[in-house]
């Protein structure tokens, strides 16, 4: 039985993104045990860390840093324990060195790089990005196994992720522009789109890091 944490630290999504999780398991038969928590000691000893993330970089790591021995203990069972890891929209730019939404606000350092505001080549395209959008640049990887031919998520995002390194970039995508879609590096991964709104390319995604073994 895998052992899943999905980090609580007051981000809205949390729920969407268990119940998006427990029926990807439950679709291809994977035992799973879902745990909300900001404990720790449950985070140390989870199989599996799901960080979700939706609204202001800042608040999001205004929250995270509010909870006590969290940060330290995400540290601990990502990079001592290595255990599987994934973030979401805004759990994925929290992996970010620092955000840039209104403030500098530092991130939690694991993949180089800054978030920063899209700026499409096309002012009539609204910001935020929301809805539908198709990966593009698909870099060979677990997680993304199985998508098929120009899989579409779903966005919802005024900001994206720059990394310094471009071999962590695993998915693009085209809004006015190119930005970073998921990112990768050892047993991290991070999609700026929903998986838990995506339907069946997201179904797919959560089950691929529910098996995968970095």
């Amino acid at each position: 039985m895998t052992r899943l944490a999905i980090i609580d630290y007051g981000s809205g999504n949390v729920r969407s993104v268990q119940r998006a999780l427990e029926a990807a398991a439950n679709h291809f038969e994977i035992p799973l045990t879902v745990v909300l928590t900001d404990d720790p000691d449950r985070i140390r000893q989870a199989d599996r860390i799901v960080l979700p993330g939706v609204g202001h970089f800042a608040d999001c790591a205004e929250g995270l840093a509010a909870r006590q021995g969290v940060a330290e203990a995400l540290n601990e069972a990502v990079f001592r324990s290595r255990r599987p890891f994934l973030g979401v929209c805004v759990g994925m730019q929290l992996m970010a060195d620092v955000g840039r939404e209104d403030i500098e606000t530092r991130g939690l350092g694991w993949i180089p790089g800054a978030v920063e505001r899209l700026r499409p080549t096309d002012p009539s395209l609204p910001i935020p990005h929301m809805g539908w959008n198709v990966l593009t640049d698909i870099k060979p990887h677990p997680l993304l196994d199985g998508l098929g031919p120009e899989p579409h998520v779903y966005f919802v995002h005024s900001y994206a992720m720059n990394p310094a390194h471009r071999q962590h970039v695993a998915a693009w995508c085209d809004y006015g522009g190119k930005f970073v879609a998921a990112i990768a590096r050892d047993n991290l991964f991070g999609t700026q789109f929903h998986p838990e709104k995506s339907q069946q390319a997201g179904q797919t995604i959560l089950a691929n890091f529910l098996r995968w073994k970095p």
